[in-house]
């Protein structure tokens, strides 16, 4: 403060009281935010806004309040309030624009961040930044620009390297991408998570490995609760490498347990969830006639995690006339911006088969029109739509659906030994897992029964004993001529940036067929569960 001639003043002690007051109730709000207290966290935040319109952290946190209530289009209303008051603020205007990625918005979120990349200039921390959130918009070449340029401004910061380092992955630079690991790791031994990322990189070697390394840091004293977890994995998967298959499982066991031991997960929720999708979509469901959309081009690829997924995905995206747009969030996006309201996922699962169909597959169709090309078809390749099969086939009749299975345990085996990043929170538990795959049969069973010759069953063995066979069955049922290009899917140049990256750009192998049997003593519980016979 100063006075009529400019000199300062001290502030008066009201004044001081009512510059700390908007700190003290921001404070009490995040503190119910991070506690998902949403209810409370929304009183306040009113409160605050009413008193205080101009308070940029009020608008920030009224758009996380909506972002964590799943209404992304409020989310931007009160981001466009934060962007009245700070509009050069880069995290406003990064937040902006994953509320548009949320909202399906690529093309918008794609200029903007455009318009950022112009104007970072030489800031290494705005260039991190922008590379994650090209990454949400699924632009992996332009993710790895910026990252490069973010480490050539600022190779000594840890988090910078670490983003470079993992946008390589989804490029397809395998090499470069375990050497900026191995800088990275020199430089800051503590970043657990890169331990697991370069270990997935390629096959180690006993002349070429981390494990002495990876030991060393399991007995130092750990900074964060899940680096246990991270290097526990990456331990398991180099010992495998190399044949110590008792040791290998024995690391793979501690960091599931320490995994699942932070999680408040209950696989009866999901196991429910899936009950109620078979009793709504039922045979009198799809006896009703109700509008819906003819589009022709989307091909479903799903099933469990670690089935194949991806690598008929790499197949089908080599043919000149079938793009892969990856794993999306836009069919549960388009459902959950339709469902907004109910009172859990069974409320969910009954409304939804009260929408209006044509409304869901075109809300689905525009989000996906933003990061298409040119061509005839593309591909939806995430695993977990096969919850959504009944209004696949209600609103998109001629959408292609090919599921695909795996041998059981090895399926199991390959999810158990994945740590994911988001998602599948079964993994975790031989119980969780064998009551979340049984689930998941019964409802494929009734899939097949209400919607007889819909879904291609695709068996990821048939595919390894006769590649070529197989493939013709798949470009067969997309509807698309022969092409040689598809039995060369590792040559494929297409970024991908799922937990198969590095395999599915070698040519196909046989070894992780029967790959349980090497844990046949350990996967004994899980082989019970399963209703497997040794």
């Amino acid at each position: 403060m100063a006075d009529r001639d400019g000199h300062p003043v001290a502030a008066s002690m009201d004044s001081l009281i009512a510059n700390r007051a908007p700190k003290t109730r921001m404070a009490e709000i995040d503190h119910a935010l991070r506690a998902r207290q949403l209810g409370p966290a929304r009183s306040m935040l009113t409160a605050l806004l009413r008193d205080e319109p101009g308070y940029v952290e009020a608008w920030i946190a009224a758009a996380r309040l909506e972002q964590m209530s799943g209404d992304h289009a409020a989310m931007r209303q009160n981001l466009s309030q934060a962007l009245v008051l700070a509009p050069n603020s880069p995290l406003v205007r990064l937040l902006d624009i994953e509320a548009l990625v949320h909202l399906g918005a690529i093309r918008e979120a794609m200029d903007s961040l455009a318009s950022m990349e112009a104007e970072a200039g030489e800031d290494s921390a705005w260039m991190s930044r922008l590379s994650e959130a090209y990454t949400q918009c699924g632009a992996f070449e332009a993710a790895e620009r910026c990252a490069r340029q973010a480490v050539r401004l600022d190779p000594e910061q840890p988090a910078i390297r670490y983003n470079f380092a993992s946008s390589l992955i989804a490029t397809g630079k395998l090499e470069e991408s375990e050497r900026e690991f191995n800088q990275l790791l020199a430089r800051t031994p503590h970043d657990y998570d890169a331990y697991y990322n370069r270990a997935t990189l390629r096959k180690q070697t006993p002349d070429d490995n981390h494990v002495a390394e990876i030991q060393r840091m399991l007995r130092a004293p750990k900074r964060t609760r899940l680096g246990e977890v991270q290097l526990n994995y990456a331990l398991a998967l180099e010992l495998e490498n190399l044949g110590h298959y008792e040791e290998s499982f024995a690391a793979l066991k501690r960091g599931a347990e320490a995994r699942r031991a932070m999680m408040a997960y209950r696989v009866e929720g999901d196991v429910a969830t899936m009950a109620r999708i078979a009793e709504v979509f039922d045979t009198e469901f799809f006896a009703r006639e109700r509008p819906c959309n003819n589009a022709q081009d989307p091909v479903f690829i799903l099933g469990l995690p670690r089935s194949g997924t991806t690598l008929v995905d790499r197949i089908l995206s080599a043919h000149p006339l079938i793009e892969s747009l990856g794993e999306l969030n836009d069919w549960p996006l388009a459902l959950t911006g339709l469902t907004r309201g109910s009172r859990d996922k069974s409320d969910m699962v009954s409304r939804s088969a009260t929408l209006d169909m044509r409304k869901l597959a075109a809300d689905y169709l525009l989000r996906v029109s933003e990061r298409r090309a040119d061509l005839p078809f593309f591909i939806d390749k995430t695993p977990a739509n096969f919850l959504y099969i009944g209004l696949i086939a209600a609103a998109l009749p001629n959408a292609r659906i090919i599921h695909l299975n795996r041998d059981p345990m090895d399926n199991a085996l390959g999810v158990y030994k994945a740590l994911f990043r988001m998602g599948y929170p079964f993994s975790y538990d031989f119980s969780d897992l064998a009551e979340y795959m049984r689930a998941k049969d019964r409802l494929m069973d009734h899939w097949r029964r209400v919607l007889p010759g819909r879904i291609l069953d695709v068996n990821y063995e048939d595919i390894i004993t006769d590649q070529e066979g197989e493939t013709r069955r798949l470009l067969d049922h997309v509807g698309v001529d022969w092409d040689k290009a598809c039995l060369d899917f590792h040559k494929n140049a297409s970024p991908t940036a799922t937990a198969s990256a590095a395999q599915v750009r070698q040519p196909l192998y046989a070894s992780a067929v029967g790959r349980w049997r090497r844990y046949e003593r350990e996967l004994a519980p899980l082989a019970e569960m399963l209703g497997v016979t040794p």
